[in-house]
C-alpha cells in the first residue's frame, strides 16, 4: 500500500530527500548549542572570564542563525514536495475514475470519491509534510541528544531511559485503538458529502416541494454524526500530549532532583546541570514529535486505505489485446442476454434477451417504470457488460472493440441530461471536439434546437452557467441531442431524451432523424406511444424481458401491454 501511494512523489523526490538532508544541519546546530552554554557558564561566568562569555556568545548566535537557515530550508522543502505530491495523487485518483465503469462508480458512490479526492489525499499531504521532517528530525534529536547526555552523566540518564519505554507503550494502545475510529468518522463524511451533494443538485426540487426545513434537518442529523464520530475518535489522540507532558514533567523533577544533589555534592558542574537538563529537554521534545508523528499517521492510516482501494480498483470494462478499432455498421445482436448489476444471477436486471437489429433500423423501446429498458441499452455502448451472453456491433462482440472506438461509434443521450459550464458552442463540441460551425447548425437544426439557440443574445456562444441552469429542461434535451448527433455515430440511443419537449417538436425530431440518420441504427426509449409508431420496430420491454415485438399496427393487435398503454394515452388526448 505505501508503495503504492508514496510512488507519487514523483519529481519532488528532491525535494522530499533534501529536506531531511537540511534538518541534519538544523539539529547539529541544536544539539551543540547546550554544550556551548555549559562552557559559557563552567569556563567563563564561574571563572568571570568575559571576553571568554562574549566569543562563546557570539558563537552561540551564529549556530542559532545556521540552524535557522538549514530549518527555514527543510520546511520550504517539505511543503513544495508535500503539495506536489497530493497534486501528483489527486491527479492520479482522478485519471483512475475516468477509467471506471458505471459499476466501479456504483461500488464507491459519487459522494465517497468526492470525499477521498479532497478530505483524504489533505490527511495524507499534512502527514507526508510531517513525516518528511519529523521523521528524519526527532530520531536524529533524539540519538544525538541521547549520546550526549550519555557522555555527559551517565547515571543521570537513567531517569530518561526509564520514560522511553513507558512512552512506547502508550502510543502502540493510542494507534491501535484509534484507526477503526477514524476509518468510522471518514465513512460518516462521505455520507454527509452525499446529502450535501443530492441537496445541490436538486434545490430546485426542494423549494418547490418547501422541503428546506427537512433538507436542513437531514443535514444537521449527519453533521451531528460526523461530529459524534470525531469526538469518539479525536478523545483519544488529544489523551497523547497531556500524557507526554506528564512524562516529561517528571522527569525533569526527577533529574533536577538528582542532579542538584551531584551538583552540590561536587559530583557535576552548575554548567553540565544546565546543558545535561537542555539535552533531556531535547530527548523529550523528540519524542513528543514522535508521537504527534503516530498520531498523524493514525489518523492518515484510514484515508490510505481509502486511497488505495480507488487506486487498486480494476475497472470491469477494459480493452481486450489486439482490439478492434472499426464498427463496420450499426447493426445490433443481443444473444440470450442477461444482465445482473449485482452480478448476481438470481436477481437479475434483464433475463434471456434475444433480438437481432439491422444496422439503419428505428427502433422503440417502451415499457412500464422499472422493465429495464436503460439496462438494455447500456450493454450496447459496454457502459456495462452483458452477466451471460453476448452483444454483437457491427457482427462482433462488443468486448473485442477498443472502448473509446466503440463508444465513439454509439451515441448515447441519458435519461438524465448533463451540460457543463462554458458556451452553447463549448457543450456540443463534446460530441465533435473539431465540428465546423455549419456541422454544429446543421445538428442544431436536426435537433429543433437552432431557432432558440439563435434567440439569445449571443447565440452560440451563450454561457450556460454550472449544469446548464439557465435553459429549460427540453432546451437542455435538444441540445443534449444535438451534441450525440455531432459524433456522427452508426447507433444512437435516445433514451426518453424527448419527454420535456412538446408533441409537435417531438414529431419535428423525429422526422429530421428519418431524412437525416437514414443509415444510422436509431433507438427511442420512450413514455409516450407517439414518440415511437413510426419506428421500423418496436420492443415492449416487461420486467426484464422482451414481451413483444413488432410494429405499432402489430402490437395494438397482439400486445395486450401495448394495446393498454396506447388506450390510456389515446383516451386522456381525446379528453
Amino acid at each position: 500500500m505505501f508503495k503504492t501511494i508514496f510512488s507519487y512523489v514523483g519529481q519532488y523526490k528532491k525535494q522530499a530527500i533534501l529536506s531531511p538532508v537540511s534538518i541534519i544541519g538544523e539539529v547539529a546546530m541544536e544539539v551543540l548549542i547546550p554544550a556551548v552554554m555549559a562552557l559559557i557558564i563552567d569556563n567563563g561566568i564561574k571563572k568571570g572570564n568575559i571576553s571568554y562569555v562574549a566569543g562563546m556568545g557570539i558563537l552561540m548566535v551564529g549556530m542559532s542563525l545556521v540552524s535557522l537557515f538549514f530549518g527555514a530550508l527543510a520546511g520550504r522543502l517539505s511543503a513544495v514536495a508535500a503539495m506536489g505530491f497530493a497534486k501528483n495523487l489527486r491527479s492520479a485518483l482522478f485519471h483512475k475514475v475516468q477509467d471506471f465503469s458505471f459499476a466501479n462508480v456504483d461500488k464507491f458512490s459519487t459522494a465517497s470519491l468526492t470525499t477521498r479526492l479532497t478530505t483524504d489525499v489533505t490527511n495524507i499531504q499534512n502527514a507526508f509534510m510531517m513525516f518528511i521532517r519529523t521523521a528524519f528530525r526527532a530520531p536524529i534529536m533524539l540519538v544525538c541528544a541521547l549520546i550526549a547526555a550519555l557522555k555527559m552523566n551517565a547515571r543521570l540518564s537513567v531517569v530518561f531511559i526509564c520514560a522511553i519505554p513507558v512512552l512506547a507503550v502508550f502510543m502502540v494502545v493510542i494507534m491501535t485503538s484509534a484507526h477503526p475510529r477514524f476509518r468510522a468518522m471518514l465513512t460518516h463524511y462521505d455520507n454527509m458529502n452525499a446529502s450535501v451533494q443530492e441537496n445541490l443538485v436538486g434545490i430546485r426540487t426542494v423549494k418547490a416541494f418547501v422541503r428546506e426545513d427537512y433538507e436542513k434537518k437531514k443535514f444537521i442529523d449527519n453533521t451531528d454524526k460526523v461530529r459524534r464520530a470525531q469526538v469518539n475518535a479525536e478523545k483519544l489522540i488529544i489523551m497523547t500530549m497531556p500524557f507526554m507532558q506528564m512524562i516529561m514533567y517528571l522527569s525533569i523533577i526527577a533529574i533536577l532532583w538528582f542532579g542538584g544533589k551531584m551538583a552540590v555534592g561536587g559530583d557535576m558542574e552548575t554548567g553540565e546541570l544546565s546543558s545535561f537538563i537542555s539535552y533531556v529537554g531535547q530527548i523529550l521534545m523528540s519524542l513528543m514529535m514522535l508521537s504527534f508523528l503516530f498520531m498523524m499517521f493514525v489518523i492518515s492510516r484510514a484515508s490510505l486505505q481509502r486511497i488505495y482501494e480507488v487506486l487498486t480498483e480494476e475497472p470491469d470494462i477494459v480493452s481486450p489485446e489486439n482490439a478492434q478499432t472499426e464498427v463496420k455498421d450499426g447493426s445490433v445482436v443481443f444473444r440470450n442476454v442477461s444482465f445482473s448489476y449485482f452480478k448476481d444471477m438470481d436477481n437479475l436486471a434483464l433475463s434471456g434477451i434475444d433480438l437481432e437489429i439491422s444496422s439503419g433500423e428505428t427502433i422503440g423501446i417502451i415499457g412500464g417504470t422499472g422493465s429495464s429498458k436503460t439496462s438494455l441499452v447500456q450493454l450496447i455502448p459496454r457502459l456495462y457488460d452483458a452477466t451471460e451472453g453476448q452483444v454483437l456491433v457491427g457482427g462482433r462482440d462488443v468486448r473485442e472493440y477498443e472502448i473509446n472506438a466503440l463508444r465513439d461509434n454509439v451515441a448515447m443521450v441519458l435519461q438524465k441530461n448533463v451540460l457543463f459550464s462554458g458556451t452553447i458552442r463549448d457543450n456540443l463540441r463534446w460530441g465533435n471536439k473539431d465540428a465546423t460551425d455549419e456541422e454544429i447548425v446543421e445538428a442544431c437544426k436536426s435537433a429543433c434546437a437552432h431557432d432558440f439557440i439563435e434567440s439569445f443574445p449571443e447565440g452560440y456562444d451563450t454561457d450556460l452557467g454550472q449544469g446548464g441552469v439557465n435553459v429549460s429542461g427540453g432546451q437542455k434535451q435538444r441540445l443534449c441531442i444535438a451534441r450525440a448527433l455531432l459524433k456522427k455515430p452508426k447507433i444512437i440511443i435516445l433514451d426518453d431524451s424527448t419527454s420535456a419537449v412538446d408533441t409537435a417538436t417531438d414529431a419535428s425530431i423525429r422526422k429530421a432523424f428519418r431524412e437525416n440518420l437514414a443509415d444510422t441504427t436509431t433507438f427511442i426509449i420512450a413514455q409516450r406511444i407517439s414518440s415511437v409508431q413510426d419506428a421500423d420496430r418496436i420492443i415492449v420491454m416487461d420486467n426484464g424481458r422482451i414481451s413483444d415485438v413488432g410494429t405499432h399496427e402489430e402490437l395494438l393487435g397482439s400486445s395486450e401491454i401495448y394495446r393498454e398503454v396506447y388506450d390510456s394515452q389515446q383516451k386522456g388526448a381525446d379528453e
